[in-house]
């Protein structure tokens, strides 16, 4: 009841707003191309529909570092997604404003723009919808678009900021979600050891890395493929179940019991800077991901059938698992997240 009367009265305040203090200045505002690197599938579409532009950039970067966001003004999506660790936050479970505990491990951000589904479960198919569930969710940012907006709509940057994009100082939800958009649009990561090799560029693999690339050819490419290193499927691997009796994975979504505990294959790029893995970090390590694998996971009546085919495990030996790991690390992008 709280939230709707603030709502209201947020609501009330920016209806009688004055106007008239404010005369929008005509700016050039540039598409920013985006270098799609070499092997990457296609944009989706909603980035095209939704181009990232030189101020649009600007101003999701913004709001993007900005605790504003959050009901108590302590909290900004950087808060969980830190541009250091590959825009995760090495915590087991997200942590929100109070210190309130999510559901889920925090995912990275990285080539947003070349995805079919965003979060664990893929409950958005476009990247334009994800903003406002951290805004809302009472476990994070608890909080509403209109509150968020009766905070910025008055500051001169972000007047300049939205006429600059928008061509006038409108603050509506939607331009709020399409600059966010934008900017993550931005964050690709195509810069590791490994593409320097792909491209020829004068690097080359350890005898280790090169062993281990040809293991993870062998055990690991039919689900984490393309230059993504994730053919963006939801599967059930068996991992440990999150005793949260919310959790279902998929099927949350779907309502399909064949998908219960089903999540999206995450990429593996930048792997080496986001642990604890899995969906609410049940795995400190690399090492403790590749032993659960090799001992053995979790029946289940969905279970991946290239868990089933193979008794429920991926076998790798110790030295296997260490040339994995030494390979792995290659894919972390240095460039990215000192960015």
């Amino acid at each position: 009841m709280k939230k709707i009367i603030r709502n209201i009265t947020l609501i009330l305040l920016l209806a009688s707003c004055n106007t008239d203090d404010y005369n929008p200045v005509s700016y050039n505002n540039p598409e920013i191309k985006l270098n799609i690197p070499t092997g990457f599938p296609q944009l989706n579409d909603a980035v095209t529909n939704n181009k990232p532009t030189k101020y649009g950039i600007e101003l999701g970067k913004k709001l993007f570092f900005d605790n504003k966001l959050s009901a108590n003004n302590t909290i900004s999506c950087s808060s969980c997604h830190i541009p250091s660790n590959a825009f995760t936050d090495k915590k087991p479970l997200a942590i929100g404003i109070e210190g309130r505990i999510g559901l889920r491990n925090t995912p990275p951000i990285q080539n947003l723009a070349f995805m079919k589904f965003y979060n664990w479960d893929g409950n958005k198919r476009q990247l334009e919808n994800q903003p406002l569930v951290p805004i809302i969710t009472h476990e994070e940012m608890d909080s509403s678009i209109l509150e968020v907006i009766g905070k910025i709509e008055t500051e001169k940057d972000y007047i300049d900021l939205f006429n600059k994009t928008y061509g006038d100082k409108e603050i509506t939800p939607e331009r709020i979600y399409k600059s966010i958009a934008q900017y993550e649009y931005t964050l690709i990561s195509a810069n590791s050891k490994y593409d320097k090799i792909k491209r020829n560029e004068g690097e080359s693999f350890t005898e280790n890395e090169a062993q281990g690339y040809q293991i993870f050819n062998q055990k690991c490419a039919n689900c984490h493929s393309t230059e993504l290193f994730t053919d963006q499927s939801f599967r059930n691997i068996g991992f440990p179940i999150n005793p949260n009796t919310d959790e279902a994975g998929r099927a949350r979504v779907t309502g399909n019991l064949d998908d219960y505990m089903s999540f999206r294959v995450p990429s593996l790029r930048n792997i080496e800077f986001t642990a604890p893995y899995g969906s609410f970090g049940q795995f400190a390590t690399l090492k403790d991901v590749l032993d659960y694998f090799d001992n053995g996971v979790l029946n289940a009546e969905n279970l991946d059938p290239i868990f089933k085919e193979n008794n429920n495990r991926i076998p790798l030996t110790e030295e296997e698992k260490q040339a994995l790991i030494s390979f792995l690390k290659t894919l972390s992008d240095y460039e990215f997240i000192n960015q």
